[in-house]
């Protein structure tokens, strides 16, 4: 097995960092498990099809409320953002339906659409006789009048109506994403567009969830809003806002004011308007695009015939500074994750409610058919969910009954199954119940469950086509290939890897030269196409690796046993040779099928030391030796290979490559198996022997299969950078002085070079400008060729500056490498029969499909294509319409086993500081502004934000002119009307008396060495008044957030010392 690690550079860049911030508004409050919510417009369609918009506030009739000032609807306004957050309370139904659930016979929950409606009809009591629940900020739901006659969304387009619309260019298909920090804002992507398309409100976005694939039209030009730059006025902002409105937007927002209820998320509207916001002012409303389309026309006028996306790029090019905005019309493709959202039931809330009504609170506790509970998602991407009570599993509701508290510690999943037009919420059903939330295998479960990683056994069909062991190769195997057992081949690899997919070898030729081998298991050969096997392997698509175990995509019989090359054992493999000179320059190269027997197998860490000079390989507890190979055999060929890889290297970089990487933390276990401490790593030059012969196997391999099939091979895209976002942290950089060259791939990896040069004394910003540099990238993905024909410049791989990439090092863990084998199967396969249908031999045909030089006179002969044909045939080389579906398949999956990854390392971090309690760490302020800060810890190698607006006991001064943050203590209670937050959630406040002592105690260990290193290691609190500005280091204390009474997170607080409590 190639280790995760031999490709993290590639693969960092490649997934891109997707994290975006929220845009909170001055006034609004927060709540704990949700993002700042931001003011938006809702639009409604009437019935005679104008366009109209609704204010959440109750309308009211007095004089008084009527002559209201601006201030006071915005105060309005504040006080309904702080509905959303606790458990609503029970919906009584006005009627019944037939239907139900799938699954539930004669169920009496209503059928879609009518569920949304009658669920929120008449169901929710006066806030005031309701208690708040402690699990989340605000009061609680409002009452909910006259939902049922109107529509909060606007209706889906028909399917026909998607198909006109997406023919003529009057809206686009493209894959929903979600701002995790405020799902307010959600991002389409358009293929060929540089620049994402914000969907900003709960309206906008029309029941659409992450990763759905919608058709969204876009708003006028004239409502696109002004690009936030990363650096707005004199603060690094990225995506979010962390400063007061400027006055002009204050005053529109309070001329066109709507007031959000938080809880309905931006999509509950009661009053009607004729106003939209800003585009009313213009006369313009979000139905039509008059703009838009002049605009699109008068661009194709001046460039000729050009498509609809061509024109939209001219216009966007056209005006840098819009940011280009639009509303979801149809989902056209549900995603999976609908039907696996974790979260938590909100049980609390739910007791609360009924035990501050006697009327409501019997003993024992009895549940109406018509009431719900609400879960709250552990995703703060998806929204919040109601489950009614009729369809919850037996063992929840009488733990309900029971009014047991406990049950809201259990991480459950949930399916949903129904957004109406009129519900600000989707009504789900629990599918699955994990165990407590504070625990690791209830949170490994179900981030598995969440991102739908097949953990079952595999089918007896699969196995039953595998040979018994042990197993041998067949000697009319061994005479079909060439034999390469006496070559001196060895596997790098780390130390608890099994399924070794990979190994190398060198030989000194003559002149200097070097034939460098790269030798890959040969799966294929016991996966054949359409067998049981292959549609488990592909059904599974990839391995997913958890730190402490692993889902593999093939049986470990497969591959750890007779697919995988351990040493001393004869293995099947695809080997690529080629001759290199001194300058790292192929001049001849060989692909074919072989078999091996690898004389050892080598970690990172043995591989570095023989590179150090540090060890000779005799040494107790290095690996054993097979064959007739000594240890100055083996020594030879790491060394070797390490200068030839350097080569290598250097000369992709001065190619344009780019590399982007920081330290990681690597997590120690317990014996339990449980997360106790981290310590960083970074990558050994040992790895980068490696990872420079995979990535020339796969440029190798894209090469053969692109040309031996361009209709039908399967390679990797990587494409150019978000170009709103690299220009933001172009001019990041040039505010602060740096220059950045972003013209191309190469031109940033310079320029960055140069500037982490000037700042190699401080390896914390130069993983600061590392992270900020990924976070323009985008997704890397497969595709099929022939879906790309006539957009061959769309194949290439932007990080790694080559124009042709696939994977084919690794089909013990992937499946596109086994496609990518057939291929290459196919091609050899394709060279024989050509050489018999010219009746000549093998020798004298030559590698023509697979050598150096391809021979398109060859191919494109008679007999050429007829060989390809039937070779593809016979390999099972997939139509250019299936391939499609694989490929996209293939990325749907890959993302999921990042998504897992992402999720574990985040788990095990939490587990670390829920053991620690406490973490005090030194930390580098990012973003600076008078709300928030964000922080980036390099021991963790994350970001963090820190609000101190509306903090009790907090004094917080942005000085705008310098861009300086004054934090003080306020020892008086604040005066006058607001909700305060705590200090303890901004500020852990230690007192020096507690230090002294704990320094005392340090003191008293008798190793002084000991102390000495815990002393220099020691973070230290600061005092109030403290002055921050960008890029201050400031210590902060980490904590586990979540876990029994809510989702998992890892919290971030001022490390501050006081003698005042």
């Amino acid at each position: 097995m190639k280790s995760a690690s031999t490709e993290q550079s590639v693969e960092r860049i490649e997934n891109g960092h997707k994290k975006k911030r929220n845009r909170p508004q001055k006034h609004m409050r927060r709540s704990k498990h949700s993002s700042v919510p931001i003011e938006d417009t809702h639009v409604e369609e009437s019935s005679d099809g104008r366009t109209s918009c609704r204010s959440k506030a109750k309308d009211s009739t007095s004089s008084s409320k009527q002559q209201r000032s601006d201030d006071s609807n915005e105060l309005e306004a504040v006080r309904a953002s702080n509905v959303a957050f606790n458990s609503m309370p029970p919906l009584r139904f006005e009627g019944r339906a037939e239907t139900g659930f799938p699954g539930r016979s004669a169920s009496p929950l209503l059928s879609s659409p009518e569920v949304s409606k009658q669920l929120l009809s008449k169901s929710c009591p006066d806030p005031r006789a309701c208690e708040q629940s402690p699990r989340m900020d605000g009061d609680l739901f409002p009452q909910i009048q006259g939902s049922s006659q109107r529509k909060i969304f606007s209706s889906h387009w028909s399917l026909d109506a998607v198909s006109q619309a997406l023919e003529k260019g009057e809206a686009f298909k493209a894959l929903f994403r979600v701002n995790a920090h405020n799902r307010n804002e959600a991002y389409c992507k358009i293929d060929g567009v540089p620049t994402d398309i914000l969907i900003n409100g709960n309206v906008g976005q029309n029941r659409a969830v992450e990763g759905d694939i919608v058709v969204i039209k876009l708003d006028p030009l004239s409502l696109w809003p002004k690009m936030k730059g990363f650096v707005t006025e004199s603060v690094a902002k990225p995506e979010g806002t962390n400063s007061p409105p400027e006055k002009e937007d204050k005053n529109a927002r309070q001329k066109n004011a709507i007031d959000v209820v938080e809880g309905f998320e931006d999509g509950f509207l009661a009053n009607n308007s004729s106003v939209i916001g800003q585009g009313a002012k213009n006369g313009v409303t979000r139905s039509s695009s008059p703009l838009l389309d002049s605009c699109l026309g008068s661009f194709c006028e001046q460039k000729g015939n050009c498509s609809v996306v061509e024109k939209l790029c001219g216009i966007i090019s056209s005006f840098p500074h819009k940011r280009p905005t639009g509303q979801v019309v149809a989902v056209v493709e549900k995603s999976l994750v609908r039907d696996s959202i974790v979260g938590l039931l909100d049980v609390k809330g739910w007791i609360h409610y009924k035990e501050s009504d006697p009327k409501r609170c019997k003993s024992p506790l009895s549940l109406s058919d018509d009431e719900y509970v609400q879960l709250m998602p552990a995703d703060p991407r998806f929204p919040k969910l109601i489950v009614p009570f009729h369809v919850l599993p037996g063992s929840i509701r009488a733990r309900l009954e029971n009014l047991d508290p406990t049950l809201e510690a259990e991480l459950v999943a949930a399916q949903i199954v129904d957004w109406g037009e009129g519900s600000p919420f989707p009504v789900a059903q629990i599918t699955h119940l994990f165990g407590r939330g504070s625990e690791l295998e209830p949170q490994i479960n179900a981030i598995l469950y969440q991102n739908s990683v097949c953990e079952s056994d595999f089918s007896p069909g699969s196995l039953t086509s595998l040979p018994d062991v042990p197993w041998e190769v067949p000697e009319e195997e061994v005479q079909r290939r060439k034999d390469l057992r006496d070559l001196c081949v060895l596997t790098i690899d780390p130390s608890t890897a099994t399924d070794l997919d990979d190994a190398l070898s060198v030989q000194s030729l003559p002149g200097g030269f070097f034939r460098v081998g790269v030798h890959i298991a040969d799966v294929s050969y016991f996966v054949l196409p359409e067998t049981a096997i292959d549609t488990e392997a592909q059904f599974r698509s990839t391995s997913v690796y958890l730190l402490q175990r692993k889902v593999p995509m093939l049986p470990p019989l497969l591959s750890e046993n007779i697919g995988s090359l351990t040493p001393g054992a004869d293995r099947l493999t695809f080997s690529i040779f080629w001759d290199l000179n001194r300058e790292g320059d192929v001049i001849d190269r060989w692909i074919g099928r072989t078999v091996i027997r690898s004389c050892c197998k080598l970690s990172y860490d043995h591989a570095q030391d023989i590179i150090d000079g540090k060890s000779d390989g005799a040494e107790n507890g290095w690996p054993p030796l097979h064959g007739s190979f000594e240890w100055s055999d083996v020594i030879r060929s790491v060394k070797q290979l390490s200068e030839i890889s350097t080569t290598l290297r250097q000369r992709r970089f001065r190619n344009g490559a780019l590399q982007l990487e920081n330290s990681k933390p690597v997590y120690l276990f317990d014996e339990h198996g449980v997360p106790y401490d981290f310590v960083m790593c970074s990558r050994k030059g040992s790895n980068f022997i490696v990872e420079e012969f995979m990535l020339l196997a796969n440029m190798t391999a894209a090469e053969v299969i692109s040309q031996a099939y361009p209709a039908s091979a399967l390679l990797r895209r990587h494409p150019e950078p978000n170009t709103r976002k690299l220009k933001e942290f172009e001019g990041f950089c040039s505010k602060h002085g740096m220059d950045l060259d972003i013209s191309s791939s190469g031109q940033l990896q310079e320029s960055l070079e140069k500037i982490t040069g000037n700042l190699k004394d401080d390896s914390v910003f130069v993983d600061i400008l590392n992270n900020y540099a990924i976070k323009p990238m985008q997704l890397a993905s497969y595709f099929c060729t022939g879906n790309l024909k006539d957009s061959v410049a769309e194949w290439g791989h932007y990080a790694l500056a080559v124009p042709l990439y696939t994977h084919f090092t690794s089909p013990l863990r992937r499946y596109p490498d086994i496609v990518v084998h057939r291929a290459i199967a196919a091609a050899l396969e394709a060279e024989e029969l050509y050489s018999k249908l010219k009746q000549t031999s093998i020798d004298e045909v030559g590698s023509c499909f697979t050598g150096i030089h391809f021979n398109k006179d060859v191919a494109e002969s008679m007999e050429g294509k007829e060989a390809l044909s039937v070779a593809a045939l016979k390999h099972g080389v997939p139509s250019t319409e299936i391939l499609s579906d694989v490929a996209a398949y293939c990325n749907e999956r890959k993302l999921a086993a990042r998504k897992v990854r992402d999720a574990c390392d985040k788990l095990y971090t939490w587990f670390v500081l829920k053991k620690k309690e406490v973490f005090p760490c030194e930390a580098r302020v990012m973003n600076l502004g008078s709300r928030f800060m964000t922080v980036y810890i390099s021991k963790l190698g994350i970001e963090r934000r820190i609000y101190y607006d509306q903090i009790e006991g907090l004094c917080a001064d942005w000085l705008d002119a310098t861009s300086t943050l004054i934090l003080d203590k306020l020892y008086s209670k604040r005066g006058g009307r607001g909700y305060f937050k705590p200090l303890k959630e901004t500020v852990y406040l230690v007192s020096p008396c507690d230090l002294c002592v704990a320094k005392c105690s340090a003191l008293s260990v008798h190793d002084t060495e000991l102390s000495e290193a815990v002393s220099k290691d020691e973070v230290g609190p600061v005092v109030f008044p403290l002055t921050i500005q960008l890029f201050s280091t400031i210590p902060v204390v980490l904590h586990a957030v979540g876990g029994d009474d809510g989702p998992l997170d890892i919290g971030a607080r001022l490390y501050m010392s006081s003698y005042y409590n």
